[in-house]
């Protein structure tokens, strides 16, 4: 997919529509000089949902539309005739949306799975006709009640990637090249920092036609909780992740501290982060012998760990069965 074509942040002015009024009308038909009032009530204004839909990836078909208003209700009619309800809008997005209401902050709604449906904006009901009025005391009300109003915000659209596993690390740690080799997906792969700049996301095969799901999510810097580089814009997609796979290459200076490093930026982004399952995964470990991981071994933090290469596919099939016991603990 090219970077240009990846979209995950989209606002878009949403308008429910207006309820249609009330008929005030009398009954008028020969012979029956007094045949009272019939007006019918006003159609409700059209609503505005959200509707998942796996075969979406991205809000691309999402760039252009500014505005997405609903159908107005119609008035209501004569022979207590009911108005037409508005045309309602449904918004289709990927799952893993999320939406806020730009002026509020408040999270409207959220999708995370196909054809999952939540209203975004309520329309306006329809006004009530004269009919409703007639009393004993008042028996040709010549009134009806006007329709409500539609709803109207700025919604921030905002997509999350969902995968079972998320890759983390800095630039060049490996995780294109990882995703490329156990699974379809086709990340581009360079030797030079910042080469994902859109996650990209694979089913991973198992034993026993078993798989799940796990994605690139493109390469942190220090301070990226802060808004450095593109930090926060790629952070998020983290949240969505079961399991935090993070990378560290065998030829970094200092590998628990650049795990630490990792480990602190996503906890300054959300403490939710720290309850996620990690596993540290020592990539580029064809550059290592036996003593050398030995002695890493001694330094490295209490979680699960495991060394492999991508590209002599060293212990590919332990990060596997490792990755799928965690997901499955």
């Amino acid at each position: 997919m090219p970077d240009s074509n990846f979209v995950d942040y989209i606002r878009i002015l949403c308008r429910s529509g207006k309820g249609g009024a009330g008929s005030a009308h009398l009954h008028r038909e020969k012979f029956v000089p007094k045949g009272g009032p019939d007006g019918g009530d006003g159609g409700r204004g059209g609503n505005i949902y959200l509707k998942g839909n796996r075969n979406l990836w991205t809000l691309l078909h999402l760039r252009y539309h500014k505005h997405v208003f609903a159908g107005n209700g119609e008035s209501g009619g004569s022979s207590t005739k009911t108005g037409a309800s508005g045309k309602d809008v449904t918004i289709e997005v990927p799952p893993g949306t999320i939406v806020r209401n730009d002026d509020t902050g408040e999270l409207v709604a959220e999708v995370t799975s196909h054809d999952e449906i939540k209203i975004l904006l309520e329309g306006g009901r329809g006004g009530l006709g004269n009919v409703h009025f007639k009393s004993s005391v008042n028996q040709t009300p010549r009134y009806a009640q006007p329709g409500e109003p539609g709803n109207e915000a700025n919604m921030i659209f905002e997509l999350k990637v969902l995968a079972d596993v998320g890759l983390v690390g800095f630039p060049n740690a490996g995780k294109s090249t990882l995703l490329s080799v156990v699974s379809e997906a086709k990340p581009k792969i360079a030797d030079y920092a910042f080469t994902t700049l859109v996650p990209s996301v694979g089913i991973v095969s198992y034993r026993d036609n078993k798989s799940f799901v796990m994605a690139d999510i493109p390469g942190i810097i220090e301070g990226a909780s802060e808004g450095k580089g593109l930090g926060l814009r790629f952070l998020r997609h983290i949240e969505r992740n079961s399991t935090l796979l993070f990378m560290v290459p065998a030829d970094s200076k200092d590998i628990p501290q650049e795990y630490n490093v990792l480990l602190d930026e996503l906890a300054k982004y959300s403490s939710e982060m720290l309850d996620k399952k990690r596993i540290l995964g020592i990539s580029k470990s064809d550059l290592l012998d036996a003593e050398l991981k030995q002695e890493i071994t001694k330094t490295l933090p209490k979680i699960p760990y495991v060394f492999f290469s991508s590209v002599t596919m060293e212990n590919i099939h332990a990060l596997k069965d490792l990755l799928w016991q965690q997901l499955n603990s």
